[in-house]
């Protein structure tokens, strides 16, 4: 498979070796090149051979071949004629002489050679086969300048004890709730059969629980809408939805983490309780054989957000002044920074894969739109939205990769990305992993004509759980690199999950595994994006937009590479 100009240029210290039955005369390009990035599988199978005296790409492009050679020949000196040296620096000697090539660099179609002494000299030549492999001189910079385009703030009061009671209260840190609002639950979607609650507190995690279908914060708005004014948050509890239906079967799809909640749990992941958090749980029976359809699981969210949406209330009218922690939010517009996008890749395969986007309340369920309805298309959300509830999950997957209602409401990417001085984040996509593969490529293109619009310089690509989902992740990835976007992919792979597709573009990629094996564990949480990932992630990105070479990723799964890359990203920090 030839390659490109541009893959030319980062493949330019690589071996060069053609892809095609090649003959006397031809002056090397680009497309008489096979691509480096297959270079170990062909050695090991015996189709290629590389040796010291294989010349790379940087020195024989525009050379002549001076005889015929058959495919996936090495090109070495003895082939070619009018190869392409290496310059290399000349050091300044004890009587003043010139040091070359202090800046080399390509502009409107000129090489420059910017030389060091005598008196900054500069040789501008007539371009010719060098501006394949040569890095373009930009001709504006934009003044770096932040700019705050929005602001959020986040008031939260903390909770000390949860009990059932005849009324819902809020007065102390002791929240009340209504015992008989369960019978109020049951009127959200006559799907739901039976509603349960009970309260789970930090030093009595050994209970038996069913599959867990969300973990959801507590959150309303107090002043304005989703994304901007003012909202209020209960710290220091969450709400925990189980479910099955009718005949005892699990509400899961691949994977199920019913069993012992101190056993189950990856305590104080982004989408899990915190180690101190009190647990209100609230299990749902819904009708038999609806737990693999998207109407299943839905009622049970609704039932749940009726419950939820009770403490709302009174939650909106806490004064200010009680709050332990108010929390400014400012949206950053970093002018003259590199410009990036966060893409979260969300379930959307029609059966229990579903999210509401945009729901009235943070974190709720009324409101949204699901985007299996919209055809699973990016949606953009701004850096507030997200950090707002924007998302509520519905889905189902294994639990260890599992991002739910509370891990998007503390995405560690966005956080890394927003805080990031370095770093323009222009906003969040959200789109969807269809079943059928042609919609897959639709929604993927739309994805890239998308990133086209925004002058991207780099761009995240996150998914969750493995399998069907990851063949959305590759197209997605290859619609924003192929348009000179530089992209960083991050995803559960490991030794269960592992790649069976791919492309050029992902040639940077963060495992989030976190399980010993590389398996779903079946444990929530386990496998999901943390802060450390995130930092990776970052990292990798920023060398990517500064062209810094990134070392090819082992074949397996190696948690050495991954321990390693963290230390140096915490280093960076």
């Amino acid at each position: 498979m030839s390659i490109t100009r541009e893959l030319a240029h980062e493949f330019k210290d690589s071996p060069a070796i053609v892809c095609c039955r090649t003959t006397k005369g031809t002056v090397i390009s680009p497309g008489d090149l096979e691509d480096p990035s297959i270079f170990k599988d062909m050695e090991e199978s015996g189709l290629i051979s590389i040796t010291e005296d294989t010349l790379t790409i940087g020195e024989v492009l525009g050379a002549k071949l001076v005889k015929d050679i058959d495919g996936l020949t090495s090109l070495t000196a003895d082939l070619l004629e009018g190869t392409l040296k290496k310059t290399k620096d000349v050091k300044k000697n004890h009587d003043g002489g010139n040091k070359v090539n202090k800046e080399v660099y390509v502009n409107d179609g000129v090489l420059h050679i910017e030389v060091e002494q005598m008196s900054g000299l500069s040789l501008k030549l007539p371009l010719g086969t060098l501006g394949n492999i040569l890095p373009v001189q930009p001709t504006k910079v934009e003044k770096i300048e932040n700019e705050v385009v929005g602001t959020l703030v986040k008031r939260e009061f903390g909770v000390k004890e949860v009990k059932l009671g005849s009324e819902t209260s809020f007065k102390d840190g002791i929240l009340v709730i209504r015992e008989d609002l369960c019978k109020d639950a049951l009127k959200a979607d006559p799907l739901v059969k039976k509603i349960e609650m009970d309260i789970i507190t930090p030093d009595n995690r050994h209970v038996y629980s069913n599959t867990i279908m969300d973990v959801i914060p507590v959150a309303t708005k107090v002043e304005g809408q989703l994304g901007e004014g003012t909202t209020h948050i209960l710290n220091d509890m969450v709400f925990m939805l189980t479910g099955v239906d009718e005949a005892g079967v699990q509400v899961h799809e691949f994977g199920s983490c019913e069993g012992y909640l101190d056993e189950k749990i990856d305590y104080g992941k982004p989408g899990c309780p915190d180690e101190n958090d009190i647990i209100v749980r609230v299990h749902a029976t819904i009708q038999e054989k609806t737990g693999m359809e998207r109407r299943g699981p839905h009622a049970a969210h609704k039932a749940c957000d009726v419950i939820i949406q009770e403490i709302r209330k009174i939650l909106k009218e806490i004064p200010a002044s009680e709050a332990v922690k108010e929390k400014i939010c400012d949206q950053v517009k970093r002018n003259g920074r590199p410009r990036v996008l966060l893409v979260k890749e969300i379930m959307g395969q029609g059966a229990m894969h579903d999210n509401v986007m945009l729901p009235t309340e943070p974190a709720g369920v009324p409101g949204g739109r699901q985007n299996v309805d919209l055809g699973n298309v990016p949606v953009t959300f701004s850096v507030n939205e997200v950090r707002d509830g924007g998302i509520h999950a519905l889905t189902c997957i294994g639990p260890a990769s599992k991002e739910d209602t509370r891990h998007y409401f503390r995405e560690p990417v966005l956080e890394a990305l927003a805080a990031d001085e370095e770093l323009d984040l222009v906003g969040v996509v959200f789109i969807g992993s269809p079943q059928v593969n042609d919609e897959k490529a639709f929604v993927s293109k739309r994805l890239g004509a998308l990133a086209d619009t925004m002058k991207l310089d780099g761009a995240i690509v996150t998914t969750e759980g493995f399998g069907n989902n990851h063949i959305d992740f590759s197209y997605n990835i290859e619609e924003i690199g192929k348009r000179g976007i530089n992209v960083v992919g991050m995803t559960y792979a490991a030794y269960q999950g592992q790649l069976v597709v791919g492309n050029k573009y992902m040639d940077a990629m963060i495992e989030v595994n976190k399980d010993k094996g590389g398996f779903e564990s079946e444990i929530l949480g386990e496998n999901t994006i943390t802060s450390n990932d995130a930092k990776r992630a970052v990292l990798m990105l920023k060398n990517k937009i500064a062209g810094v070479k990134i070392e090819p990723a082992e074949r397996k799964w190696s948690q050495e590479v991954i321990d390693a890359n963290q230390k140096i990203a915490t280093e960076e920090r």
